[in-house]
């Protein structure tokens, strides 16, 4: 097992040589991306990393943040059977940032130009609408040095388009693995969507061993074109020794709806940023996300909604279940742009405290420029009804199993918002085991 290092480096293991030698590693690839990579990592080498003066990082733990070593894994054999027990349309399988397996569309699907591919053949074969999507939106949240990390190393992920009235019925898996000890990954979903298309994308995060140091540096671009509906899906679920960090971008169109829901499970430490653009009027964008953090694990969640256009709607809701001496930090801020009158937008963090030594951090924000909107805002953090859990042990349930079962009931308000019966059991499924480790 290795011992890293907490002393934090601009570059930490990423030099400029292993730069190079992954670029070699790369199969024949547009000169453009390339010239975006080498940028990338040129961003990277000069942005100093986190300081407690940050305000982007505010009750983040930075003395724990390193980038000393880790290494860039080889390929694998083999990876751990993955599945949760839903039907798909298509799967794509990556270990240690290569694809390991597939399974193919339908001819259907194919026939009426759905695609889901690597990155790498999408570079290629579909060019215009890489160069597009991809990473498109910059961040800002706070995370632009590990953003231009993972853009420099980069070298595959998953590419789903939907063309303009097509809607697939089952959803699409994209599995990341991140496999060995020190194993660097930089996992990337893109999806994009035509004009009234309607597609479902689970991503799944996981390593293989529980007591395995890593770090994964993931992101995707969320893109609806008009009248579409795009729902999406994070399981992160990576060993209890990782450090993630995660960026997710959406941009919504008019009259378009996009629902993402991110499970937090794993890793030591995981800060996870989402940012939603609604640039049309009659955009909608759900932000859901639910967190089951145990030990000492701490979950950093950094969300911004930018409302753009008028008549736009969105409604983010995150609930965090905090065991032990787990933490989390919430930070949200709604933004309306002036022209965007008639403006809805909610914001809430809810925590539910399950140990006298979890803490959770709650700093829920609004911007408005415009005056005819809609905004609220708000965070709470609580503990089991005490009368509940009486109620549950006076009838035979022990302690453990009623928080287990309150916990359930606190969850659910996000999980009855997926239209998806098989994937709403399935992640139900997912948190419960999380429980009986």
């Amino acid at each position: 097992m290795s011992t890293l290092t907490a002393t934090p480096t601009l570059t930490g293991s990423f030099t400029a040589g292993v730069f190079a030698a992954h670029l070699a590693s790369l199969p024949a690839l547009p000169a453009w991306w390339l010239d975006r990579k080498r940028a990338a990592y040129d961003r990277f080498a000069s942005l100093p990393m986190p300081a407690r003066t940050d305000e982007s990082w505010r009750f983040s733990t930075i003395t724990t943040l390193t980038l000393n070593g880790f290494t860039l894994p080889s390929p694998v054999a083999t990876v751990p059977h993955t599945a949760i027990g839903i039907r798909k349309a298509a799967k794509l399988v990556f270990a240690n940032g290569r694809l390991h397996s597939r399974e193919t569309l339908t001819a259907d699907l194919a026939r009426r130009g759905v695609v889901v591919d690597t990155l790498q053949n999408a570079l290629v074969q579909h060019e215009n609408l890489i160069r597009e999507h991809l990473l498109a939106q910059p961040p800002k949240l706070g995370s632009a040095k590990f953003s231009a990390l993972h853009e420099a190393f980069l070298s595959d992920g998953a590419f789903v388009y939907v063309p303009r009235g097509v809607e697939i019925d089952l959803p699409i898996g994209v599995f990341a693995h991140a496999l060995g000890d020190t194993a660097a990954v930089f996992p990337h979903t893109l999806v994009v969507t035509g004009e009234n298309a309607r597609v479902t994308v689970i991503d799944y995060f996981g390593s293989a061993h529980d007591a395995e140091a890593q770090l994964a540096v993931g992101a995707n671009d969320l893109y609806a074109g008009h009248g579409a509906q795009v729902t999406y899906v994070g399981k992160q679920d990576w060993s209890h020794r990782t450090l993630s960090f995660q960026s997710n971008s959406t941009v919504v169109r008019r009259d378009a709806r996009v629902q993402s829901l991110n499970l937090h499970l794993g890793a030591r430490q995981a800060r996870h940023e989402s940012l939603s653009q609604l640039q049309a009027p009659g955009a909608f964008s759900e932000m859901l996300a639910l967190t089951a953090a145990h030990d000492d694990q701490e979950f950093d969640q950094r969300t911004l909604q930018i409302h753009q256009a008028p008549n736009t709607k969105s409604d983010l809701l995150y609930k965090n279940a905090l065991l032990d001496r787990a933490r989390t930090i919430f930070s949200g801020l709604i933004i309306v742009d002036p022209d965007a009158q008639k403006t809805d937008a909610y914001q809430s963090n809810r925590n539910l405290m399950l140990s006298d030594e979890a803490e959770a951090n709650s700093l829920p924000g609004l911007e408005i420029q415009a005056n005819d909107v809609r905004c609220t805002h708000g965070a709470t953090s609580s503990r089991i009804d005490p009368e509940q859990e009486f109620y549950l042990q006076s009838r035979g349930i022990a302690k453990a199993a009623a928080d287990e079962l309150l916990t359930f009931g606190f969850f659910e308000e996000v999980l009855n918002r997926l239209t998806n019966d098989e994937l709403h059991a399935a992640l139900r499924n997912l948190i419960q085991a999380k429980f009986k480790k």
